[in-house]
């Protein structure tokens, strides 16, 4: 019995620690089918006259270009784009993606164009997951492998919505032609939210530091991923964090309400833990399926931070309506700038998203400074009398 046990231990040991590779082996194996009734496709920025002018030139501010309109059955399955002048330059976050599937015209992705692709903050930085990257120059070539399939036509459409024109738009959609779609088929949506959160009365309570903790038995006042309508399943998120203070930001539970439960199903034990890390991290990291993709490595947890998760073989699985919302900080008790873009497949009707935010709400906030902290503590100084020797932890 000891050496069945044992056994058993060892496989399920090997299952996990090979988790990762088993999608791409699949997919790999995949390659040996051939398939009928598929034609592969693409809609680019080429240049028609066979010139060199490959993009869409001088987008001018609100407005609005479709860059993909296709009738019939059929699936996406690599997307990519470039953009100039650079972010730093240009807003990312002003440049709104919308996708629509099967002639509605209710749109299914609504997002800033950065964030969908795992870009925050106007920067632009190197981003590497199975479904999305970022990749060289500087994180400027964005790419999507999320498989959107549709039914009866797909429109993707791209709005300025900055005070400047965008100069140049490069793209590439490709996508397979298919006669029709298999029975219950998802179709492929993406929401981005964006909150500067608020404090407790009491104060930034984090890891009891002020006195004892309160308590958040029902996520009241929860950071909101998702707030979903209909039958599917939800596949990840990234995920922006911007804290104005050294102390660790991510002491706040994810909490996955299914199908109008009062109680979530599935309750966490902290942001970094539904993140697959551990112990308030501030490295760097990228497995296909979660990973940090940018981290200031300031005093403490000060600064931007960047993190991901794509649920590949464990999506979460909803009837009639999915609410996924993270605590800011134990109890909600931080004032944490966030911003989310949640990805899942439902079964159509289409119904509305929640509205975008607007475009003052999604503007980054700046970073707290050395010299801010620095006048924070003359203030303090004062506060307690000038000594001249006041050094800090008194």
């Amino acid at each position: 019995m000891k050496s069945i046990m044992r056994s058993f231990a060892i496989i399920s040991v090997i299952l996990v620690s090979t988790g990762s590779m088993l999608s791409q082996i699949t997919d790999l194996h995949g390659l040996t089918t051939i398939k009928d009734d598929v034609k592969t496709k693409r809609i680019s920025s080429y240049d028609q006259s066979g010139g060199n002018n490959d993009r869409i030139e001088h987008i001018q501010p609100g407005e609005k270009k479709v860059i993909f309109d296709v009738s019939g059955a059929g699936m996406i399955n690599h997307i990519w784009i470039t953009i100039a002048p650079p972010p730093e330059k240009l807003s990312r976050n002003n440049i709104i993606l919308r996708m629509f599937w099967d002639g509605s015209n209710i749109p299914s992705v609504v997002s800033p164009i950065g964030p969908f692709f795992g870009q925050g903050w106007d920067e632009s930085y190197p981003f590497s997951s199975l479904p999305l990257a970022a990749g060289p120059v500087d994180g400027r070539g964005m790419v999507s492998y999320w498989n959107m399939p549709f039914a009866d036509g797909a429109k993707i459409e791209i709005e300025n919505q900055n005070d400047e024109e965008i100069g140049a738009f490069y793209y590439y959609v490709d996508y397979v032609k298919m006669g029709s779609l298999p029975e219950n088929t998802g179709r492929f949506h993406a929401w981005y939210n964006h909150e500067l959160t608020e404090a407790l009365e009491d104060g930034e309570n984090e890891w009891s530091l002020l006195g004892p903790q309160g308590k958040n038995p029902d996520g009241a006042g929860n950071y909101l991923i998702a707030d979903i309508k209909g039958k599917g399943h939800y596949v990840g998120v990234n995920y922006y964090v911007h804290c104005p203070s050294p102390v660790w930001y991510g002491e706040g539970d994810d909490m996955f309400f299914i199908d109008g439960e009062e109680m979530p199903s599935l309750h966490g034990t902290g942001t970094e833990d539904y993140f697959n890390t551990s112990w308030c991290p501030k490295t760097e990291f990228s497995h296909p399926y979660y990973g940090y993709g940018r981290l200031n490595n300031d005093v403490g947890w000060l600064g931007r931070t960047h993190v991901y998760r794509f649920h590949i073989n464990d999506p979460v699985h909803f009837s009639k309506s999915l609410r996924f919302s993270i605590e800011h900080g134990h109890n909600n008790n931080l004032t944490l700038d966030l911003a989310s873009v949640a990805y899942w497949y439902q079964l159509p009707p289409f119904n509305e998203l929640p509205p975008l935010p607007d475009k003052e709400t999604r503007a980054p906030k700046p970073f707290i400074e050395h010299y801010n902290m620095h006048i924070w503590r003359d203030e303090w100084r004062k506060a307690n009398g000038n000594d001249l020797q006041l050094w800090g932890d008194e």
